[in-house]
C-alpha cells in the first residue's frame, strides 16, 4: 500500500497542518525544488527522465535533508505507475516480496507498472536486498532507493550494477536563504498566516550553520517562529540572536566507520602530506569536533610521519610518537593543542617517502622472487662448528677501515630498495652516501681519506 506521504504529494492542495514546516513546504513539482542543479537544470538526464515519465532504477545518495524524498514524492505524484514505498529500517523479506507479488499481478491484469521507494535502502541486508534483483532485471518493478551512504559501500554490487545511481550534493546557502524566504511568505503551506518579521542576518545564520541541510533550516525556523514571543504590534521578529538560540550546535555529518569518516581522514592525510597546514588543521578541526577517537588521529599521524616524512625529517616520528602518549594520557579537550603542533609540524617538514618505497620493493622480492641465501661471511659463527662450515670466512668488520666502512657483498644479488632524496636531512644521507663510495675508490687508487668521515 502507497505511503500516506505520496498520497498526499499526488494530491496538490491537501496539506496536513500538524505536519512539520519541513514537510508541509515539500517541493511538490520539479519547478520548486531547491538545489541539485547538476540532475536537474533543464536538459539533464534525471529530470528528463522525470518529466517523461521513464524512471528506471535509481539509486539517490546524499547527507540528509537534500531533497531525496522530495523527489520520490515528485515522482509519486507525477508517474502513471502504481507507487509503492517501504522503509529499509523496517521492510522484512515478507514485505518485499508482498509487494512484488502485486506488482507482478498487476502488470499481467492491466499492464500498469509499479515504483517501489525503498528509503533507507542501506539498511536492508544483502537477503533482503537480493530478494529485488530478479523483478528489477524484469522489469515486475522500478526501484528509486534513497539513502544517506554510499550504495558502492553498503548496496550489493548487483543491485548497483542494475540501477543508475545519482549522488545529491548540500544545499547552497543561497537555496537554503530562498526555501526559508518561500516558507515564510507561503500562506497555504508555510507561515505566511503568521506576523514574521525576517532578518537577513538571521537567514545567513541559518543557512551557514545548518550545513546544507534544508530541513535543518526550516525546523530551526518553526521552532522560532513557535516560540519567539510577537511585539506590541503583533509581528515576530526574527534576527541574527533568535536564529542562533534556535539552533544552537552545529551538528557535523561524521558517522564512526562511514563515509564521512574515511572521507575526513583521507583528506587530513592528503592535506599534510601535500604540506598544506590550513588544511590540515581545518580537517583535524573537524575531527575533534564530531568527536572523532583521538587515539586514532594520532596513530595516523604516527603512520603518516614514517610514510610521507621519513627520513627527510626523522624527528617527525619522534614527535608523532610523543603525541601519541600525550593525547592517549590527557585526552580532549587538551589533547587538541599536541595534535595540532604535530600536525603542524608534519605538514611543514620536508617530504620523503624512500623508506616506505624501499621495504615495499624488498617486500614485492620476498613475495614473488627467489629467496636468497645468506652469504656464508654474514652467517652466525657463535656455535661450535660454524667456522668448518665456513660461516663467517671472509667476512671485513667495518670499524677497522677508513670511516668506517668497507664495500663488500651483504646479499647474494646486489639491488638497491633506498634511494635517498635531496629533501631535508636525507640530502645529508645522500651525501655521505656517497662519500662513502668515494672513500673507497680513493682506497683502491692508494690514497685514503685520512678523515673521520663525518659530513
Amino acid at each position: 500500500m502507497a505511503d500516506d506521504l505520496f498520497e498526499k504529494s499526488a494530491t496538490p492542495g491537501v496539506v496536513d497542518p500538524y505536519a512539520p514546516l519541513a514537510a508541509r513546504m515539500r517541493p511538490r513539482n520539479l519547478d520548486e525544488f531547491s538545489g541539485q542543479k547538476h540532475l536537474l537544470a533543464p536538459g539533464k538526464l534525471l529530470r528528463r527522465a522525470i518529466e517523461a515519465d521513464r524512471i528506471q532504477s535509481i539509486i539517490l545518495f546524499g547527507p540528509p535533508g537534500v531533497g531525496k524524498t522530495s523527489l520520490a514524492s515528485i515522482i509519486a505524484a507525477g508517474t502513471r505507475s502504481r507507487f509503492e514505498r517501504l522503509s529499509g529500517v523496517e521492510a522484512a523479506v515478507a514485505d518485499i516480496r508482498r509487494v512484488i507479488a502485486s506488482a507482478s499481478q498487476r502488470r499481467r491484469n492491466s499492464g500498469e507498472k509499479t515504483t517501489l521507494f525503498l528509503d533507507e535502502i542501506h539498511r536492508l541486508n544483502k537477503a533482503q536486498q537480493d530478494v529485488l534483483l530478479p523483478d528489477i532485471e524484469n522489469g515486475v518493478i522500478s526501484l528509486i532507493g534513497a539513502t544517506t551512504h554510499n550504495p558502492f559501500f553498503f548496496v550489493i554490487n548487483a543491485l548497483v550494477s542494475r540501477s543508475q545511481v545519482f549522488e545529491l550534493k548540500p544545499l547552497e546557502e543561497s537555496e537554503i536563504g530562498d526555501l526559508l524566504r518561500r516558507a515564510v511568505a507561503d500562506r497555504e503551506r508555510g507561515l505566511g498566516t503568521m506576523k514574521i518579521e525576517l532578518g537577513e542576518d538571521a537567514v545567513k545564520h541559518w543557512a551557514k550553520v545548518s550545513d546544507g541541510d534544508g530541513r535543518k533550516a526550516l525546523n530551526a525556523l518553526e521552532i522560532a517562529a513557535r516560540t519567539t514571543p510577537a511585539g506590541e504590534d503583533g509581528v515576530i521578529r526574527m534576527d541574527r540572536a533568535v536564529a542562533e538560540e534556535s539552533i544552537q550546535k552545529k551538528a557535523v555529518l561524521y558517522d564512526a566507520n562511514e563515509d564521512a569518516h574515511y572521507d575526513t581522514i583521507s583528506a587530513f592525510i592528503k592535506s599534510v602530506r601535500g604540506s598544506d597546514p590550513d588544511a590540515s588543521l581545518y580537517w583535524l578541526a573537524k575531527m575533534l569536533y564530531a568527536g572523532e577517537d583521538v587515539r586514532f588521529i594520532a596513530r595516523r599521524l604516527a603512520i603518516l610521519a614514517a610514510e610521507d616524512i621519513g627520513l627527510a625529517d626523522p624527528m617527525g616520528l619522534v614527535l608523532a610518537n610523543s603525541c601519541f602518549q600525550i593525547v592517549e594520557l590527557i585526552g580532549m579537550p587538551e589533547a587538541r593543542i599536541p595534535l595540532a603542533e604535530t600536525t603542524v609540524y608534519l605538514a611543514t617538514a620536508p617530504k620523503s617517502n624512500s623508506a616506505y618505497v624501499g621495504i615495499d620493493a624488498a617486500l614485492d622480492d620476498i613475495k614473488s622472487g627467489r629467496l636468497q641465501e645468506v652469504p656464508k661471511k654474514l652467517r652466525d659463527t657463535s656455535y661450535k662448528g660454524a667456522k668448518k662450515l665456513g660461516h663467517g670466512e671472509g667476512y671485513e668488520y667495518a670499524h677497522k677501515h677508513d670511516m668506517h666502512y668497507v664495500e663488500q657483498e651483504y646479499m647474494s644479488v646486489k639491488k638497491q630498495y633506498y634511494v635517498p632524496t635531496e629533501m631535508g636531512r636525507e640530502k645529508k644521507i645522500k651525501e655521505y652516501m656517497e662519500l662513502l663510495k668515494k672513500s673507497v675508490a680513493g682506497r683502491k687508487r692508494g690514497q685514503g681519506t685520512g678523515d673521520g668521515g663525518q659530513v
